[in-house]
């Protein structure tokens, strides 16, 4: 297939492809996390929000703001400080979850905080009115009505992930960048390259497919 040399490809293959995964799994399930808690802050602190404070909205906004438009590539090199700190390295895979992580975070706060802002205020209100707590509301309330429009939101932002974990080869993180990179453009050996692409692209298509029927169930309840 390709007229790729198996025998040699074949478990560099396997092993990129497991890393790939790993990578984009336990950044998103970190960053998909912080950036619920982060995006419902942003939305619930707000003029108008539940939890109204001028100075944390203004704050996390402004912090948002920053990291948000940051090419990863080039948070790479700004965190790259706080990636040895933390984790203790700036090479291999583990270096590369941390960042991946931080900008999924800040990411899917705005996809969070937008798709929460569209949720009737009356609703809100009403909930307010039969007494229910602020943190009753969100769990119960905005969380369920804005679940749907949420899934695509993280669908999108899985897909970007795995966009971004392409660039791990730079720090030596692995995947199947560093695979299309290293084993394909840099060797000439363009099937290895086109392999690698491939497999991206039936990755995103199957997570796009699953999002999309997820979140039309969601909706429909």
């Amino acid at each position: 297939m390709f007229g790729i040399d198996w025998e040699t490809i074949g478990p560099l293959y396997v092993r990129a492809f497991g890393q790939t995964l790993y990578m984009v799994s336990v950044a998103m399930l970190a960053g998909g996390l912080a950036g619920l808690v982060l995006g419902t802050l942003l939305y619930t602190t707000r003029r108008g929000g539940l939890l109204q404070n001028r100075l944390v909205y203004n704050v996390l906004n402004f912090v948002v703001n920053l990291i948000r438009p940051i090419p990863f590539i080039l948070l790479l090199a700004f965190i790259g400080p706080l990636t040895l700190a933390v984790v203790g390295t700036q090479i291999g895979t583990e270096a590369v979850i941390f960042p991946l992580a931080i900008a999924a975070s800040f990411a899917v706060s705005r996809i969070v905080e937008q798709n929460l802002v569209t949720i009737d205020p009356g609703v809100i209100e009403a909930a307010r009115a039969m007494g229910a707590s602020p943190l009753r509301i969100i769990l119960t309330l905005l969380v369920p009505e804005a679940l749907g429009p949420l899934i695509l939101g993280y669908t999108f932002m899985f897909i970007a992930v795995v966009d971004a974990s392409a660039v791990a080869g730079i720090i030596g993180g692995g995947g199947l960048g560093d695979l299309a990179i290293v084993y394909g453009y840099q060797r000439f050996n363009y099937p290895v390259t086109l392999l690698a692409v491939l497999t991206i692209i039936v990755i995103v298509q199957l997570v796009q497919v699953l999002g999309n029927a997820l979140a039309r169930r969601a909706l429909r309840r």
